[in-house]
């Protein structure tokens, strides 16, 4: 009886560790939408909060890659979310509807439009989750890198209902091999084709190039990539540490000269996550 009892007080705290609830990104209508979604192609919230006394107040939300084709959530969400939780930071995974000019007025801004939803929803559900309104960043890889810096350069224009008036400036970006930028020489050709079509206009271009919207209000950032990329040209991210750097934005650029696209997957999440770890720390959060 003992021993049961032990083994129902483990499974409660592996579950309180890792309880989750799956959320609509918007309780009424979805809007830059044409058609009727099904509930699959509908964004979502995956939340996972830790232990109420674990709990630091902070939170990230987790913006999965996938060449704006698809959404890996399986590598890039969950096993992220799951390491979060570890360090008491409250972690919300984001499915994004991915561009679709058959389903969206503009498709260009489908993704943007999520994301600053996903901003406006964390912070309206703070005290509900117990977290800091104030320390609130976000995490995104490879075209969700593209999708997080987005988020994090065009806060302060609003593509979304907001009455409230809620802050949709993250308060940290962490950005992991990254796309940053839309043009030709630079980008990762599929996802700007996914997000801006085959012969995008120059101010889409420009406009989603982030390494041509960085001010000095541009949130804190950690970067990271490795020199042998060879789907996401590394020159991204230093682009964007460059442009950080020349507004005056605190941030952090760390290089691997070996690992290819997708490199931290191949090692243990904890171990490639505590830069980041202490980078958050080091903001203050």
């Amino acid at each position: 009886m003992i021993r049961s009892l032990k083994t129902i007080a483990l499974l409660f705290i592996c579950y309180s560790a890792s309880a989750q609830q799956v959320l609509p990104l918007y309780p009424d209508s979805i809007p830059n939408c044409e058609v009727n979604l099904k509930d699959t192609d509908k964004p979502t919230l995956t939340v996972y909060l830790p232990p109420a006394d674990k709990a630091t107040g902070t939170a990230v939300i987790i913006f999965p890659g996938g060449g704006y084709g698809t959404i890996v959530t399986h590598t890039e969400g969950t096993p992220i979310a799951q390491a979060f939780i570890k360090e008491g930071i409250a972690a919300i995974v984001v499915k994004y509807r991915l561009p679709d000019a058959d389903k969206m007025r503009d498709k260009s801004m489908g993704p943007l439009m999520d994301a600053q939803q996903a901003m406006k929803m964390v912070r309206s559900k703070a005290s509900t989750w117990n977290i800091d309104p104030a320390k609130i960043g976000i995490i995104g890889f490879s075209a969700g890198g593209h999708l997080a810096s987005s988020l994090g350069t065009h806060f302060q224009t609003c593509y979304i209902a907001n009455k409230e008036g809620a802050n949709l400036r993250p308060d940290y970006m962490v950005l992991v091999y990254p796309v940053i930028s839309m043009k030709a020489d630079l980008t990762h050709s599929g996802s700007r084709t996914n997000l801006l079509g085959k012969e995008p206009a120059l101010e889409k271009i420009q406009l989603f190039s982030n390494e041509e919207q960085v001010t000095k209000d541009t949130p804190p950032t950690y970067l990271t990539h490795s020199g042998d990329d060879s789907v996401v040209k590394v020159d991204n991210s230093i682009a964007f540490y460059k442009a950080l750097q020349k507004k005056g934005v605190n941030a952090e650029l760390h290089l691997f000269p070996k690992g290819n696209h997708g490199f931290v997957l191949q090692l243990p999440v904890d171990e490639w996550m505590q830069p980041i770890f202490r980078f958050i720390k080091s903001q203050g959060y």
